[in-house]
């Protein structure tokens, strides 16, 4: 029901009409004002709607198509509100939208499988015979360190990519991008563990991540 709600939301706000609701009305402002595309609103929440299903990712491609429908989706609005039009950007956004998915899919795992929940890749966990019983018990063993490392190489791989474009990405566009300095920390810490996802020092926070956010939106870069 709140899926099928925020669906009719989006239609009546490009109908100039949005619901007596403060999130509608502030973005029907925000659609007025940046002229948001709709395509990128409805793509997030058609895609949360299949999330639902509660269930584990049957592959590593299907987590990325999911991060990207989400998280890209709202990289490619932060773009259109800062008035940002350019393939570069766009290209940009994809890739760090990919990481943020994979990045958040790792950080929650501890979290969710203390609730005997796993949605780590499943074809990722079979090729290194890891089960969800694995991740249940919190098995810290080599065969679960390698299935994080492959997926955690995966959303690196989606960082250097996106910084590939960093020459030609307008500087107008670097606030939406500064989430890069969060997922690059995450990863770093989770390899000096040995991707370990378990690992207790995982859990604290990096009180130097508000200086290296001031730093990058210093230098415009990300």
């Amino acid at each position: 029901m709140r899926m099928q709600f925020w669906k009719a939301a989006i239609d009546d706000i490009y109908k100039d009409d949005p619901p007596l609701q403060p999130v509608s009305a502030e973005l029907w402002r925000a659609v007025r004002k940046h002229y948001l595309t709709k395509r990128w609103l409805l793509r997030i929440i058609t895609e949360r709607e299949k999330d639902m299903e509660d269930r584990a990712y049957r592959t590593l491609q299907e987590l990325e198509t999911y991060s990207e429908n989400t998280q890209s989706s709202l990289l490619y609005l932060l773009l259109e509100s800062l008035g940002v039009k350019n393939v570069h950007a766009d290209h940009a956004a994809s890739h760090i939208g990919k990481a943020h998915g994979i990045v958040t899919c790792l950080r929650a795992t501890p979290y969710y499988s203390s609730r005997r929940k796993v949605y780590l890749p499943m074809d990722i966990c079979m090729l290194h015979g890891a089960s969800q019983e694995d991740f249940i018990r919190g098995n810290r063993e080599q065969h679960v360190r390698d299935v994080i490392y492959d997926i955690a190489s995966q959303a690196h791989v989606h960082l250097q990519h996106a910084r590939s474009f960093s020459k030609n990405v307008p500087v107008a566009a670097t606030p939406a991008f500064l989430q890069t300095v969060v997922l690059e920390d995450y990863l770093q810490r989770v390899r000096r563990v040995d991707f370990d996802v378990f690992h207790p020092s995982l859990r604290n926070r990096n009180p130097l991540i508000p200086i290296q956010l001031y730093i990058r939106s210093w230098k415009k870069t990300y």
